[in-house]
């Protein structure tokens, strides 16, 4: 796991760093902030478990950071947290593959971070000797969800079709749209390719 990542000079100048437990408060008053603008994507436990404690959540994410199984970042401008990005459910072997899950703060969306972000993590996921060295990344999203299908557009994202019922949303199993990302579409880096 990287200390952090950052883009080329000329882009927007967001931070990609672990979430440490001294984020606690910054990420809670940006999520609190944002509740009714990500409450509509917002997963839920089919099995109704107890609510995890910030502290809890942020130990199961280490725990998958040291398995090699997943990896989380906050999305940071002027120092301030703005969104989250992650790379989970990975998978090594023949398919090398994991999943992309993001958020951003409502008053930086559509300023180009969430794309920028995907990349960035694209970057180190795919190519660089400290990431876990992946070949196929995907972003699931609800077909409602317009902004996240608009990343993965600027993305050029390859769409696959629809995964039936493969979240729990709002205490209902939801079919998602299905996009991809493969090493061999940017050999260059996504980031470049994004900033053209």
């Amino acid at each position: 796991m990287p200390a952090q990542l950052v883009p080329p000079v000329g882009a927007i100048q967001i931070r990609l760093r672990p979430m440490v437990a001294e984020d606690e408060a910054g990420w809670n008053e940006t999520r609190q902030r944002n509740a009714a603008w990500l409450a509509p994507w917002d997963s839920n436990d089919p099995m109704h478990g107890p609510a995890l404690t910030f502290n809890t959540w942020l130990q199961h994410q280490r725990s998958d950071e040291a398995a090699g199984s997943g990896a989380l970042f906050v999305i940071e401008y002027q120092m301030a947290i703005i969104g989250q990005i992650s790379v989970g459910a990975i998978s090594y072997g023949s398919s090398r593959c994991g999943n992309i899950g993001y958020w951003v703060d409502q008053g930086h969306a559509g300023h180009g971070v969430a794309p920028l972000a995907v990349a960035m993590l694209a970057d180190w996921a795919m190519f660089s000797p400290n990431g876990p060295r992946l070949h196929r990344l995907e972003i699931t999203m609800l077909p409602e969800n317009q902004r996240s299908r608009r990343v993965a557009e600027k993305l050029q994202a390859h769409h696959e079709g629809m995964r039936l019922k493969s979240m729990y949303i709002h205490h209902q199993w939801r079919d998602h749209d299905v996009y991809s990302l493969l090493a061999e579409d940017a050999p260059h880096g996504f980031t470049q390719r994004l900033l053209g």
